[in-house]
C-alpha cells in the first residue's frame, strides 16, 4: 500500500491565449525566439554579406533591395531581435550573479531591457537604414 501513489486531478488550461505571462516569463519568451530566429538566419545574412562583397554590381543590387520600405522594415525587426537578445542576454548574466533577483527588481530590469532595446533599434535604424 505505500507504493501506491495518489494522482491528484489538476486542472489544465489548454487555452494559452488566456494564460496571463508577467513580463519576466514574455521577456523569456522572447528571448528564446530571438535566439532560435538569429541562430535559423545567421548562415542567410552571412551569405548575403559574402555575396555582396563579391563585386560592385552585386552591391548596388544589394543596395537597391534594401532600399524598398518593407525589407527596410524586416530589417529593422532583425536589428531588433538582435539587440533585445544582446540585453535580455546581459540581464540573466546579472541574474546568475543573483543581482536583482526579487520581484520587484526582475520586473523593473524586463522593462529595463524593452525600453533600451527598443531606443537602440530606433537609434541604430535611423542611422543605418534612412
Amino acid at each position: 500500500m505505500a507504493e501506491m501513489v495518489i494522482k491528484k486531478k489538476r486542472p489544465k488550461n489548454l487555452d494559452l491565449m488566456s494564460i496571463k505571462l508577467p513580463l519576466p516569463g514574455v521577456l523569456s519568451i522572447i528571448h528564446r525566439i530571438a535566439g532560435a530566429v538569429l541562430f535559423l538566419l545567421m548562415p542567410v545574412l552571412l551569405w548575403l554579406f559574402q555575396s555582396s562583397l563579391t563585386s560592385p554590381e552585386t552591391f548596388a543590387i544589394f543596395k537597391s533591395v534594401v532600399a524598398h520600405p518593407l525589407v527596410r522594415l524586416v530589417l529593422l525587426g532583425l536589428i531588433w531581435l538582435f539587440l533585445h537578445h544582446f540585453c535580455a542576454g546581459i540581464r540573466y548574466l546579472l541574474l546568475d550573479l543573483h543581482k536583482g533577483i526579487d520581484l520587484a527588481s526582475a520586473r523593473l530590469s524586463s522593462w529595463i531591457v524593452f525600453a533600451v532595446s527598443l531606443a537602440m533599434t530606433l537609434i541604430i535604424g535611423v542611422k543605418v537604414l534612412w
